[in-house]
């Protein structure tokens, strides 16, 4: 981060700080909460209400380069230290409860970093989430502006949130993040299960793009079904069965995504792919999630697939020249698996295993496959911990790897 990105965070976070002092002054009282529950600000006269939190985790990585596949025969060895993620939070309602808001910043390095190109006008990317949702009838509700895509599971738990050190290579390279749009939510129960969809409507080009839409667009649609009802605490969102649930809980969701004319590399992420003229060429691009979570007494498991193609079946973009056709372009596509399991005991210590395995299309990438172990300790539950973990990670075409990562989150 330069000097300049470094004072515009600190401007930012001095006016959140004079804008609480003043609220607190003029109209409005402090509410006092635990650790981890954010500073809580409530109007007078009960016509707003806010939360503001404030987090970050500072990680350890260190990777060993396993030459043949013998880990006695380490050929490199890297090391290193960094803010992985520094976030400001806001969220809370307006008027009424029925109309929430969310805004939410990155500070970090890892966080607004990749934003330096004419798309998003050579500016960091600092807003995550900027959005409104209006509950306006009974089980309906819409929301508008930034926010995360209804994609797999693993990408809508919150980074603060997570079983592991971080989310999973399946994550990383498939998933649909954050876009600018549209989502109409509902909620049906039946009986003691509980079916909730979403259709987002978007612009199909990821967040804070600051030049229009590129003639594509984006729609999404998820659906999940509860067949023993709600989760504690929103627990089908949240790594690791950290409140010990009581009752069998289980949460089966699909989610499919048509990205029209996507013109990144992974639909809402990647590099922009432009021809020899400066004219953006896109396909389209479609990608299907299928994900689960169960918990019960310190027992979590959850699992996701993930297969993203072209509509064409191609994944290569290609341009006429003198010499013949040239690539200009490869859109990220192929199938990917994720299963983990995990063990709380009453120490609030946890161990869980992981298993991913990617498969991209031929000529896209090599095929991996890890297998990590990791042990958390939750100190305040996800708010306050200490986590590490290890993996063992299988390449084609490259030496294998050992990674060892350690992290302390913290969420004030």
């Amino acid at each position: 981060m330069n000097k300049r990105n470094t004072a515009f965070c600190g401007k930012l976070l001095m006016i959140a700080i004079i804008m609480l002092g003043c609220s607190h002054q003029s109209s409005a009282q402090f509410l006092s909460k635990k650790f981890g529950k954010g500073l809580q600000i409530l109007g007078k006269d009960s016509t707003f209400y806010m939360k503001f939190g404030f987090r970050f985790q500072t990680l350890y990585t260190g990777e060993f380069n396993l030459e043949d596949a013998n880990f006695f025969n380490q050929e490199d060895y890297s090391t290193g230290f960094v803010i992985r993620r520094s976030r400001l939070k806001f969220d809370g309602w307006a008027v009424s409860p029925k109309l929430t808001y969310k805004f939410e910043l990155a500070l970090s390095n890892r966080d607004i970093s990749g934003g330096i190109s004419p798309e998003f006008r050579t500016a960091p990317k600092l807003v995550l989430d900027a959005s409104v949702e209006w509950n306006f009838y009974k089980n309906f509700s819409v929301l508008f502006g930034q926010r995360k895509l209804p994609g797999n599971r693993e990408r809508v738990i919150s980074s603060g949130d997570l079983q592991f050190v971080d989310r999973s290579r399946l994550n990383s390279l498939y998933n649909i993040d954050r876009d600018v749009g549209l989502q109409f939510k509902h909620k049906l129960k039946l009986g003691k299960s509980l079916v909730r969809s979403t259709i987002a409507i978007s612009e199909g080009e990821g967040r804070n793009v600051t030049e229009g839409n590129f003639d594509g667009s984006g729609y999404t649609f998820r659906v999940e079904y509860l067949p023993m009802g709600k989760f504690s605490s929103k627990g089908d969102y949240v790594g690791g069965d950290i409140i010990r649930t009581k009752t069998p809980k289980l949460s089966v969701g699909l989610s499919y995504d048509i990205n029209k004319n996507a013109v990144r590399e992974r639909g809402q992420l990647g590099n922009f792919i432009q021809d020899s003229k400066g004219d953006y060429i896109g396909k389209n691009l479609n990608t299907f999630f299928a994900d689960m979570m169960f918990k019960y007494q310190g027992i979590s498991v959850m699992a996701e697939y993930a297969n993203k193609k072209t509509g064409d079946d191609d994944p290569f973009v290609f341009e006429e020249t003198e010499n013949g056709p040239l690539v200009i372009g490869t859109f990220f596509t192929g199938t990917g698996f994720n299963l983990s399991t995990g063990y709380l005991f009453k120490n609030n210590y946890e161990i869980a295993l992981r298993y991913t395995d990617i498969n991209p299309t031929e000529g896209v990438a090599n095929d991996e496959t890890q297998y990590t172990l990791g042990l958390s300790k939750y100190v305040v539950g996800h708010k306050l911990k200490v986590q590490t973990d290890f993996s063992l990670i299988e390449r084609d075409e490259r030496d294998d790897a050992f990674l060892l990562r350690a992290q302390v989150d913290i969420h004030f």
